[in-house]
């Protein structure tokens, strides 16, 4: 299997394990939506590693492109919603063979799923601290 049908397969299970995040979510299940979205962070750090061995193959040069993406962490839905956006582009992009955006979008949306992580951890705390 090629590096860019691997990646793809990891941004596809990415998505799936996403869409039964949010369910998760939306039913109020903390425990199903942290193992699924333990999952969605794998398969994009996944898919960040067979990026970076295809550019090393390549010789791509990604040193250009100094990623420091500005997210909001003002609601989980919001952040969830990026990601999912992400992945759908980073997809798109990568089928129709612009690799170097499709890994702009996958490593950006690695950095929405750390921040809906750290947005559940401070609610969670929030929640002990009240007790």
């Amino acid at each position: 299997m090629a590096s860019n049908d691997k990646i793809l397969k990891a941004l596809e299970s990415a998505a799936n394990y996403l869409g039964k995040s949010i369910s998760a979510l939306s039913s109020g299940d903390e425990n199903s939506f942290a193992e699924h979205f333990w999952h969605v962070a794998a398969e994009l750090e996944y898919a960040l590693f067979m990026f970076s061995l295809t550019f090393q193959e390549k010789n791509v040069d990604k040193s250009k492109w100094k990623p420091n993406p500005d997210i909001k962490k003002d609601d989980i839905h919001n952040v969830l919603a990026e990601v999912r956006s992400l992945l759908d582009d980073a997809k798109r992009l990568l089928i129709s063979g612009e690799v170097l955006d499709a890994y702009k979008d996958v490593y950006v949306a690695r950095h929405c799923a750390f921040a809906a992580e750290e947005i559940l951890a401070k609610k969670k705390r929030e929640r002990f601290k009240a007790k």
